[in-house]
Formats: structure tokens, C-alpha cells, sequence
């Protein structure tokens, strides 16, 4: 069995999106909504640009990586569900680096309901799938032989741009089951400032293009992070720049010292990374990887080329072979970094679906994570168990309650 600690589930839902009927919606969603809001033929033509950037920078046959099938194909049980609104991050009537408008927050809260939508649509009785709501709820799915769906939101730009507005849509999240927030994503929006994750611009250009001020979190994601800390919701490091992972695992310390409460208490994670080989910021140095490990974190290795391959010398980065190479290098790293030395900490975290084109050599889609199995557990033993599912499952139940 594995857990995907990144997986975009709802991506494919996004390209298919009519948006959101105003007349029928829910008054609340529907006043807090900017992108699904607009007009019919609008919402149109944005369906129709995702799904031309999908043939181009994701998918390599004309087809979405992840789908109800291609997870039960995977033997992948555990979908850390990944909600989002290009739309709103990429909100083209507002300046780059604008505030976020507290008009995002309705638009998560409709690709939450359409994936919900979607798997009763497909599998009516919950048979074969169920969005979990508790650790006991989580569990008992997985015993029953169903893929477990746990709702999580990628940039914290769609939490509102007032700190009071923070609070209330972290409450909201958490009474929705959302498991944890990446707060940081592709570009400055004013909550955190992010590390480059775009393969096709160097880390040079990309500073001088996007450009940032020098800090880490700002307001909105100290809201943010003290908000999930109360609600007991996992904060996200990945896409974080060094500075705003240092300034969020400072203020989880800080926040431990108010309440008495212990590190372990508030897991942290990365949920799609992996140990820094070469220069990214993006990936993760020792020191970081130690500080996730004391607070009992996990890092979830992300399934991109681009990122887990910087550094290492590749005989032929096409063969699949080289792939199980690379993630023994990530996984064994990390276990010998952290102080106990074991692979508590480490963990899968494909971002298929997440537009990271290429893939690593043997993994097109959902259903081939099924390969990594046995090759783990031939080298892992029974610690292959801990990376294939139970470190992520043990922090997603520490969210779950």
C-alpha cells in the first residue's frame, strides 16, 4: 500500500469545470467567489487553457496522470488530495506580488465540493473510495480495502488577506477535514516567499524576473501558521524560500513555548521535496531535515526530474532502474541525517498532476507507484512499510483527530 502525501486529484476536475452556478450556490461560497463566479464562456476558455498546458508541461500521452483508477491501479490507498484555483494565484487583473483577495477562499471551498462531487458521481456507494474525517474514519477505510481521500490546499494565498479572515477560513478548513496547507507556491503573493520550482527558468532568472522582498513569512502567514497550529492542521514547507522555513519552524517553537505543548504534538512536513544534493533552495539541507525530524515531521519525495535529480550524476536519468537509485540516495540521506537514524521521516509525495513534466524514468501516472513497492521492500525491509505509508498516515491522523 502507499500514501501520496501530494497527489492532484482535482486537476483534472479543474479542466472540466463549467464553474460555479451563482444562482444555485450556497450564498456564503457564493460571495466569496472570484474565478468560478465569472461568466459562463470565461470559465470556458479557462478550462480550455489548462487543458492545452496540461498536453505541454504535464502529461506525456494525452491523458491525466491521476485518476480514480490509475490510484487503485497503483495500489495507492492514501490520496493526500490537492485543492487549488490557478485562477486565483494567476489572477491576471492584479499586479504580480498583489495581496490575496478574500474572494479566493470561495473558490477552494467549490473545488473541495467538486471533488467530493466527482467521486460520488463515480462510485455513488463509496466502494471504492471515501474522504476520510477522523483517524478512526482513516483507518477503517483502509481496512476495508477503499482509498482513503483527505482534502489538503496548496498556497495560502486562498486563506483571505486580513488576519481575522485567516482565523475563520483555518476553522473552516479544519471543520472540512483539510489535513494541512502548503502555504507558500510559484510565486510571491504576500503570505510567504517561495523558493523557484520552474524547470524551465534557472534560479538566477527566475529571482530576477519574480522578484521578492527579503523576508520570510509576513503577517498573513504568521496568521496562517498560528491559526493551523490551534486548529492542529500540518503546515507545508515545501515551496517555502529558506528564510520562510526557518521563520515558520521558529514560530511552531515559539508557539510550543506559549502552550507547553511538545514538538511531536505539531508535526511539520515537506510534503513534496527531498534532500538538497545540488543548489536548489527548493530542496531541503540537513539542517531543516532535522529540525521536521525533531517536531516527528516527514518529508514527502517529490516525483519531478527536475528536483530529485539536481545534483546527482545520472548514468541515463530515462531508465527506471536509475529512478529507484535516486529515491534509495534521497531516502537513506535523510536517514542519516536525522538524529535517530531511522526512516521515520521520509515518505512519497508524487505532485503528479501538479504539471512536473518530466517525471522520473517509470512513473507516467498513479498507477505506476506500484512498481516502487517491491523494489523498497527488497532493500528496506520492514521499513519499507514507514515509506511507503506509515510515516504519512501517522502525521494525517495527528491532523485528523
Amino acid at each position: 500500500m502507499i500514501a501520496d502525501m501530494h497527489c492532484h486529484y482535482p486537476t483534472h476536475l479543474l479542466a472540466e469545470d463549467p464553474g460555479l452556478d451563482l444562482a444555485t450556490a450556497d450564498p456564503a461560497t457564493a460571495a466569496m467567489t472570484k474565478v468560478s463566479g465569472r461568466p459562463g464562456w470565461v470559465n470556458k476558455l479557462r478550462a480550455f487553457a489548462l487543458r492545452t498546458a496540461a498536453n505541454v508541461i504535464n502529461y506525456e500521452d494525452d491523458r491525466w496522470r491521476v485518476s480514480l483508477e490509475e490510484l487503485e491501479r497503483g495500489d495507492v490507498r492514501a490520496v493526500f488530495s490537492v485543492l487549488m484555483e490557478p485562477g486565483a494565484e494567476y489572477d491576471f487583473d492584479e499586479p504580480y506580488g498583489a495581496p490575496p483577495e478574500d474572494t479566493y477562499f470561495g473558490d477552494i471551498l467549490h473545488r473541495l465540493r467538486g471533488v467530493e462531487d466527482d467521486l460520488k458521481r463515480i462510485d455513488p456507494d463509496n466502494r471504492r473510495a471515501r474522504v476520510v474525517t477522523s483517524a478512526a474514519d482513516l483507518d477503517a477505510t483502509l481496512a476495508a480495502g477503499k482509498i482513503a481521500f483527505m482534502h489538503c490546499v496548496e498556497a495560502g494565498l486562498h486563506l483571505g488577506g486580513e488576519v481575522e479572515e485567516i482565523k475563520a477560513n483555518v476553522a473552516t478548513l479544519k471543520a472540512k477535514h483539510v489535513v494541512y496547507i502548503t502555504l507558500a507556491h510559484l510565486f510571491w503573493r504576500q503570505v510567504a516567499t517561495n523558493a523557484p520550482a520552474i524547470p524551465f527558468l534557472s534560479e538566477g532568472l527566475y529571482k530576477a524576473v519574480f522578484r521578492q522582498p527579503k523576508l520570510g513569512l509576513t503577517e498573513l502567514g504568521r496568521a496562517a501558521v498560528e491559526a493551523m497550529y490551534e486548529q492542529r492542521m500540518l503546515v507545508d514547507l515545501t515551496h517555502m524560500s529558506e528564510r520562510a522555513m526557518d521563520d515558520t519552524l521558529d514560530l511552531l517553537d515559539e508557539l510550543d513555548r506559549r502552550t507547553g505543548a511538545k514538538p511531536e504534538e505539531h508535526p511539520v512536513i515537506a510534503t513534496h521535496a527531498g534532500y538538497r544534493f545540488g543548489k536548489q533552495e527548493y530542496m531541503l539541507t540537513p539542517e531543516r531535515i532535522r529540525r521536521i525530524a525533531a517536531r516527528d515531521g516527514v518529508i514527502g519525495l517529490i516525483l519531478a526530474r527536475h528536483q530529485l535529480n539536481d545534483g546527482l550524476d545520472l548514468k541515463d536519468p530515462n531508465d527506471p532502474a536509475e529512478t529507484l537509485v535516486v529515491l534509495r540516495r534521497h531516502i537513506d540521506a535523510i536517514r542519516d541525517t536525522v538524529p535517530s537514524h531511522t526512516n521515520a521521516h521520509v515518505a512519497i509525495g508524487s505532485d503528479l498532476d501538479g504539471f512536473i513534466k518530466p517525471t522520473v524514468a517509470g512513473i507516467e501516472t498513479a498507477a505506476d507507484l506500484a512498481t516502487l513497492e517491491a523494489p523498497l521492500r527488497q532493500v528496506y525491509g520492514e521499513d519499507a512499510e514507514m515509506i511507503l505509508s506509515g510515516n504519512a498516515l501517522r502525521v494525517a491522523r495527528t491532523a485528523l483527530g
